[in-house]
């Protein structure tokens, strides 16, 4: 290879890495393994690199406002990105998915509304309704079905609904109101394990994101963004039990 190849070349490499940037996501805890997914497909595609936080979407809601240096906001609702529209701190607004609230019971495997009836359980999980919208469909559904007052003394709070799964799992409860896409899909069809609350039981989950004002400076969070209404995203983001738009 002549010298001048090997100079091109170099200065290929060398532009590549300078046009990298970094694109700091916060991101709802439900939709945590589906943007691992992503964020290799993404950054594989385009060479830039993802820095992803993942909590409750009222905590990630705060850090915003209290000025955290997000460039994308992957809420689980459409609320908080709407507010932050409104206040000229983000733009973009779109859904990128539409949850669902399932009860698993992996000990009893009889999920469904006889064995919330029954209450022959110690504690059940859902995540916190004042954090997480996971918890506000869990609270619905138990308001729906006249138990929600009944069961008080029994329901554990998680910070999100990473925390509210890891309750399960783990025994500090028996069973608990989760999101479908945390689910692998042999455990979704597994009767007595999950139970699928109807739709009209509680609100549609609508999440959405929006391009925040960090982000509007970063070209790369831009290209996200483009990523993330595509196609192949969303062929992604279906395989992990959310629907689409």
């Amino acid at each position: 290879m002549s010298a001048l190849a090997v100079i091109s070349t170099m200065l290929v490499g060398l532009l590549a890495v300078a046009q990298a940037e970094v694109v700091r996501i916060a991101v709802a805890s439900n939709f945590k393994p589906a943007m691992d997914e992503l964020e290799l497909v993404f950054e594989e595609q385009s060479g830039h690199d993802l820095l992803v936080s993942a909590g409750s979407t009222g905590k990630l809601y705060a850090q915003i406002i209290n000025g955290a240096p997000y460039d994308v906001f992957l809420s689980a609702d459409q609320e908080r990105p709407r507010r932050l529209v409104e206040v000229s701190r983000a733009q973009d607004r779109f859904t990128y998915a539409v949850g669902r609230i399932v009860l698993l019971d992996p000990i009893a495997k009889s999920a469904g509304p006889d064995r919330l009836e029954q209450m022959s359980f110690r504690r059940l999980a859902i995540a916190n309704p004042e954090l997480a919208p996971y918890g506000q469909a869990a609270r619905q559904v138990l308001t729906t079905l006249g138990l929600f007052e009944a069961l008080q003394d029994r329901i554990v709070l998680g910070e999100n609904i990473g925390q509210t799964y890891a309750f399960i799992w783990t025994g500090n409860a028996e069973l608990g109101f989760v999101a479908l896409s945390q689910l692998d899909p042999e455990v979704r069809e597994q009767t007595g394990l999950v139970w699928i609350p109807p739709q009209e039981s509680s609100d549609p989950i609508r999440q959405d994101a929006v391009l925040l004002r960090h982000g509007g400076e970063n070209a790369a969070a831009t290209d996200f963004i483009n990523f993330l209404k595509s196609e192949k995203a969303k062929a992604l983001i279906r395989g992990h039990g959310y629907e689409t738009e």
